[in-house]
């Protein structure tokens, strides 16, 4: 019997594994909607962000609805139609960064919906949603809304502190888990115990409570994983059974896993179930210890190790001291801020003691903030990230010391993969209508970022180009090059310089306008140093030419045009050069073939003559450009003169990435 079980359980979690790479291998979706322009549904969750509401709509599947209209008297659970246009969720255009398409996904989510119209159908609510409105209600009456909602209905609107406490480590304590659900829990049983003795009476109704509170929290996956491993346990107690909580755990990682395979895009689904794993396994090494402090040490380190490969996948740095903070912040968060925000809940007039203890909190995160050691930590493929896991629970059998030294060197070579890079890399990153564009040097020789772009509704710095750089192990850029000063070139040098590590900016010819001015204020005070007007730029025995060095009177002509050889291959980057640019150029320079050309002012007529494509005769062209822009680029014209060349646009294929390996040009697009 027993080894009948044994083999059911395994069976079990072998179909569910083949059963989950069969779905998201061949991107299989249960979809229910086409291209519907009226959908009905009920609003599930809705937040209003400036003159947008973004609406959850729960219909024949989960619809996003955006609606460009706050003026709507909106509730949860009301039953509403809207018409306007079905769309595909967009994926990230830059490697490795956040996909939203696959965000969507792990929510069970397949399309959003551009509203014209909303018609209200129905006013009227059920029990459960007229329950979850009132306390919404009180919450916004609160001064401390942000972490009454956090800690109630787990939605995450710290804004600046979110992002401080992701840095710190600290995230978890601000996302509802195990550890919150192990204290209400815990709370609710004494309660019920001096009112009643029956243990199965109070585990249904702490049962029921969990139900509840999946709903009110919208059934997040951290939340999910929690409850039911709670009620599980517990159900095996009262049963008698000897299923072991590993078991218990894995049961209900693959049974959610086969309700939504996606859920593997959500890190925070992966987060909770390898920790709170991690916790269970080796749960032996926390309670060797009796002094509180030394088990959350434990705990942490614990945490922290198993998260690592998953920080990978995403995030890609961590704070070296996060095990450390932990300490600190584990019990002020776990055993102070959130039973208060509960209690607050009830309480109104504790508002303002709970508001003095969240400064406490947020005070201490920001002075920890500065002496934060930031680790960067490069994506990992799949197998890389299995290969980790796989070493972690080797180490963690029968810890030793020479286990943890490999896991230091195998983490420490990781941590500077970017020596161990054998070739060049020349990317275009897609930063919708801009410029930037990196080149990356072997064993970590040279980074050099030709213009950084610039949106005036987008922090480009800190959503794309950041990101990305951690996500390839960059830790510093070597040279910022700006190829003119024009916003859509250089809108985000002062954002990337006050947030991430630039050792020298170069400028073009021609006097400073004031955005270029603005920023030469922000390097004197970092204390960076920066040129003007070059000729050529020497790094590790590669040489970047820059062709334009005359003054004119207007910055498109004055833009750096800069040409290098990357292990024999011609690359040439236009900045926003005119057509007399190009006639100077080909007075001066003799540049046939080649191979890849950074077309000048995103494909504009202004640019990119017939002579001079005629002349230099790219293999390959790089358009640079944004999405249904308003200027038209790229011009038709200068479609035609390019027809003789292989042309990508980061507008149809993202970002663009050209490696240099054996001698050979490989290249990718975001867009397969």
């Amino acid at each position: 019997m027993k080894k009948s079980k044994i083999i059911l359980r395994y069976s079990f979690y072998l179909i569910s594994i083949i059963y989950v790479l069969l779905i998201i291998n061949n991107n299989i979706t249960f979809k229910k909607y086409h291209q519907e322009n009226k959908i009905e549904g009920i609003i599930t969750y809705y937040q209003v962000n400036g003159d947008y509401v973004l609406i959850h709509l729960k219909g024949k599947e989960k619809v996003i609805v955006y609606y460009k209209n706050n003026d709507l008297k909106l509730e949860l659970g009301m039953n509403i139609e809207v018409f306007g246009e079905l769309n595909e969720p967009s994926k990230n255009t830059n490697f490795n960064l956040f996909n939203y398409q696959n965000y969507l996904l792990s929510k069970k989510i397949y399309h959003t919906f551009y509203a014209e119209k909303i018609k209200v159908k129905n006013k009227s609510v059920n029990i459960f949603y007229k329950v979850k409105n009132l306390i919404i209600k009180r919450i916004n009456k609160s001064k401390n809304k942000n972490y009454l909602e956090l800690f109630v209905l787990g939605n995450n609107n710290l804004d600046e502190m979110k992002s401080i406490y992701q840095s710190l480590g600290i995230s978890h304590l601000f996302a509802i888990s195990g550890m919150h659900i192990t204290l209400l829990t815990s709370v609710l049983y004494k309660l019920l115990n001096k009112l009643n003795k029956n243990k199965k009476t109070n585990f249904i109704i702490i049962s029921l409570f969990l139900l509840f509170y999946m709903f009110l929290t919208n059934y997040t996956a951290s939340v999910l994983r929690a409850s039911f491993l709670f009620i599980l346990i517990n159900l095996k107690k009262i049963l008698k059974t000897k299923i072991d909580n590993i078991h218990i755990l894995l049961i209900i990682f693959f049974g959610l896993l086969d309700y939504n395979p996606y859920y593997l895009y959500d890190l925070g689904f992966l987060f909770s179930f390898c920790i709170s794993y991690a916790l269970i396994k080796y749960n032996y090494l926390i309670n060797k210890y009796h002094n509180y402090f030394i088990k959350v040490f434990v705990t942490s380190l614990i945490s922290f190790t198993f998260s690592l490969p998953i920080i990978m996948l995403n995030i890609n740095s961590f704070n070296l001291l996060s095990p450390l903070i932990n300490c600190l912040f584990v019990p002020f968060v776990s055993l102070i801020v959130f039973p208060l925000s509960l209690i607050n809940l009830f309480l109104p007039f504790l508002d303002n003691i709970l508001l003095v203890v969240i400064n406490i909190l947020e005070e201490i995160a920001k002075i920890c903030f500065i002496f934060k050691i930031e680790i960067v930590l490069a994506s990992a493929s799949v197998l890389v990230i299995i290969l980790y896991y796989l070493y972690i629970t080797y180490m963690f059998y029968k810890i030793n010391l020479k286990k943890i030294i490999v896991f230091m060197i195998i983490l420490l070579i990781h941590i500077n993969i970017h020596y161990f890079i054998f070739y060049p890399k020349v990317t275009f990153l897609d930063i919708g209508q801009g410029d930037s564009s990196l080149i990356e040097l072997p064993h970590n020789k040279g980074n050099i970022l030709i213009d950084t772009g610039g949106n005036y509704d987008r922090d480009i710095a800190n959503t794309i180009l950041i990101p990305y750089f951690k996500s390839v192990g960059i830790k510093k850029i070597d040279y910022l090059i700006l190829s003119h000063g024009d916003y859509d070139h250089m809108g985000e040098a002062i954002n990337l310089v006050n947030n991430f590590k630039v050792e020298k900016v170069i400028f073009n010819c021609g006097e400073y306008n004031d955005l270029e001015k603005e920023l030469i204020k922000v390097l004197d005070k970092n204390k960076i140093k920066y040129s003007s007007c070059i000729n050529e730029l020497n790094i590790d025995n590669n040489k970047l030419y820059f062709l334009q060095t005359k003054e004119y009177d207007n910055e498109n002509d004055n833009s750096n045009v800069i040409y290098t050889e990357l292990n024999n291959y011609k690359f040439m980057l236009m900045g926003d050069a005119s057509i007399n640019t190009e006639k100077e150029i080909m007075n001066i320079y003799n540049l046939p073939d080649i191979d890849v050309l950074k077309v000048g002012h995103h494909g504009s007529k202004t640019s990119s003559g017939i002579e001079f494509i005629n002349d230099i005769n790219p293999k390959y062209s790089i358009i640079s450009v944004g999405k249904n822009n308003r200027y038209g680029h790229p011009n038709k014209g200068v479609l035609d003169n390019l027809e003789n060349s292989k042309i990508y646009r980061t507008d149809e294929d993202g970002s663009i990435m050209f490696k240099i390996k054996n001698n050979k040009l490989k290249i990718e697009t975001c867009y397969p």
